[in-house]
């Protein structure tokens, strides 16, 4: 029996990925995961949200890969620290934030990347602009096609294709996540945290999403690709949808550590304006095109 079993779960794994395609490629800037091509139900298939996060409907996508982790000051560092940081044509726009304009850069009650022992915390602070300037910097880098995720490839990466409300399942404690009350001050939490292994301690699940992506509920908010519309669902194509043409807001996603459990929940959908630098809960995870 045991044979059987191990021979099924191989089949499956041959039927949701190519022929040489890795589970996990890493370029030199950090783990990234694999989200196979197919259709999945997108949306609040549960009843209990906002308008704006229905009618549930069917998405399909190419395949991706995305980010273990939420972009980290480690990471973020060697852009940050790299010539190419000012290049205007990595820039929405052609202008570079200033390296010193990230708010909480040099904040150590946040975690700061300029403050001791952080490298390993998400980046606190980055508009949308700074984190498509980093995926643009890193595709010139590798040679390899970085980009910040659309809001459906997000959505799918976090709750797979069974419709589940977390990414782990369809309920919610403080051993999943990093939400508000979590810490004594709220802020962001070590990437990978809550990953099963302090036993003893409140943390003692896993939150990897179907395809092993960490933190995406609770932590820090992550920037889409897409331009977001209330009531675009009603009007979203069924292949690769990338939001509107045009809009005032781009989509944010994920919840943060300063949220209640609801807004955690994976189909939530919220938006800021993108050129913004003050929003100290949010950060960013790349997409890598395969």
């Amino acid at each position: 029996m045991r044979g059987f079993l191990l021979a099924f779960v191989a089949a499956l794994v041959l039927v949701s990925a190519p022929a040489g395609a890795p589970k996990v490629v890493n370029d030199g800037h950090g783990d990234y995961v694999y989200v196979p091509a197919g259709a999945f139900r997108m949306g609040d298939n549960f009843g209990d949200g906002d308008p704006r996060e229905r009618p549930v409907h069917v998405v399909e996508l190419d395949a991706f890969y995305i980010a273990r982790f939420e972009m980290t000051n480690g990471e973020w560092k060697k852009f940050r620290d790299d010539a190419g940081y000012d290049d205007p044509k990595f820039w929405p726009g052609g202008r570079a934030v200033p390296r010193n304009q990230v708010p909480y850069w040099n904040d150590a009650r946040n975690h700061g990347g300029g403050t001791p022992d952080t490298d390993n915390y998400p980046l606190l602070g980055v508009n949308w602009d700074s984190a498509v300037a980093y995926c643009n910097w890193l595709s010139a880098k590798t040679g390899k096609k970085y980009r910040l995720p659309t809001e459906a490839e997000w959505e799918k990466a976090a709750r797979g294709a069974d419709q589940r409300r977390y990414p782990w399942g369809n309920e919610v404690d403080r051993s999943y996540a990093n939400y508000v009350g979590a810490q004594k001050f709220d802020t962001g939490q070590l990437v990978g945290y809550y990953d099963g292994s302090m036993r003893g301690t409140l943390q003692t699940h896993n939150n990897a999403s179907p395809y092993g992506a960490m933190d995406m509920a609770g932590n820090v908010m992550e920037w889409c690709s897409d331009w977001y519309g209330r009531d675009y669902y009603s009007v979203s194509p069924r292949e690769n949808p990338k939001g509107p043409a045009d809009g005032a807001y781009r989509v944010m996603r994920g919840g943060t550590f300063f949220m209640e459990p609801f807004e955690l929940r994976s189909y939530a959908r919220t938006a800021a304006w993108p050129s913004f630098q003050g929003h100290r809960m949010v950060g960013f995870r790349a997409v890598r095109e395969p």
